[in-house]
């Protein structure tokens, strides 16, 4: 499934389509696949906010923290305030609804696919 996913990201999935690149495919994909991750596994959605910006990752049962987007930072930042944030704010904005959907229908074309036999 971690492989269909990152195989599901693209400039259209991220927040930061100029970014994003084959080399840092996880430019821009932290609040839709913290929400992807959210679908699967439950647990909390987490929000950093610094002065670079806001980054999201996931909180598992047993306060395991998850994230599956950090390798997009040289540097993981500094954040100022690190909050729980519910599905629908992250939801709320249009443009990661929009951003959201289209992953899931990417994540699910991908992992629809027959597998190869190695």
């Amino acid at each position: 499934m971690l492989e269909s996913l990152y195989l599901s990201w693209s400039a259209v999935t991220s927040l930061t389509p100029d970014e994003w690149s084959a080399t840092n495919p996880a430019a821009g994909q932290c609040a839709v696949t913290a929400l992807v991750v959210n679908d699967l596994f439950g647990g909390d959605i987490v929000r950093g906010a610094g002065l670079q910006g806001s980054h999201y990752w996931n909180r598992l049962a047993g306060g395991i923290d998850v994230d599956l987007t950090e390798s997009q930072f040289l540097v993981r930042p500094a954040f100022v305030t690190i909050e729980v944030r519910s599905r629908a704010y992250v939801l709320s904005f249009p443009d990661t609804l929009a951003r959201y959907e289209l992953l899931l229908d990417r994540l699910r074309a991908h992992a629809a696919r027959p597998r190869r036999e190695p």
